[in-house]
C-alpha cells in the first residue's frame, strides 16, 4: 500500500530503519506522548506491554516519514492502518518544534487524499482524547467530523481521561 508521498512543504516516504533514532526521539519528549501515556519516555525496543499505541522503529507498514522538502529535518511521522473491513484509522506525531506550522493538518490531508484515490478506502477514523484540542483542530481542518464520544475502562488513565476520547470520520465522496 506504500508510496511516497508530496505536499507543498512535505516530502513522506514509507519509514524505514533508517528512521528509528529520529522516531524514537520523538517518543522521548514528554509533550509529544503526554496525552498518548502521560509524558513517559518509551523504551527503544518499541515493546511495552502496558501501552495500546504504535511506536515505530522503522519496519513498520502503513506509517511514513515525514520531513521538510527544503531542509531534510525530520518532522514526525503520519500513519494509514487498514482495518480491513474498507476503512482505514489515521495516526500521527509530529515533533514540538513543529507544533503550530500547519504540517499536521497538511500531512494528514494527504494520506486522507491517498486513502480515498489510491488505496480505495471508503471511510477513513481517527480517535483522540477529548481534551486534546490541538489534535481534535487537526482533524477539523482536515475534514473530519466528530462521530462519538467514548471512555475506555481498564487502561492505566491520565489526566482528563474522565472526558472520554473522541472518534472522527471522513468519508470518500460518490
Amino acid at each position: 500500500m506504500q508510496q511516497d508521498l508530496e505536499t507543498p512543504r512535505l516530502r513522506l516516504r514509507p519509514v524505514s530503519p533508517a528512521d528509528r533514532d529520529d522516531l524514537f526521539a520523538l517518543e522521548q519528549d514528554p509533550q509529544v506522548m503526554r496525552f498518548l501515556n502521560g509524558g513517559r519516555p518509551t523504551p527503544l525496543d518499541g515493546t511495552d506491554p502496558s501501552v495500546d499505541f504504535l511506536m515505530p522503529r522503522g519496519t513498520e507498514q502503513d506509517v511514513w516519514s515525514a520531513r521538510e522538502k527544503v531542509s531534510g529535518a525530520f518532522v514526525g511521522w503520519f500513519a494509514l492502518y487498514d482495518r480491513g473491513d474498507g476503512s482505514a484509522e489515521l495516526g500521527y506525531r509530529l515533533r514540538r518544534a513543529v507544533w503550530g506550522l500547519g504540517y499536521a493538518s497538511e500531512g494528514a490531508r494527504a494520506l486522507v487524499e491517498a486513502g480515498f484515490s489510491c488505496f480505495g478506502f471508503a471511510r477513513i477514523i481517527a480517535n483522540t482524547m477529548a481534551i486534546n484540542e490541538a489534535s481534535r483542530r487537526v482533524l477539523e481542518k482536515t475534514g473530519f467530523t466528530h462521530v462519538r464520544t467514548f471512555h475506555v475502562e481498564g487502561l492505566d488513565r491520565l489526566p482528563g481521561a474522565e472526558h472520554g476520547d473522541v472518534e472522527y470520520e471522513i468519508r470518500r465522496k460518490a
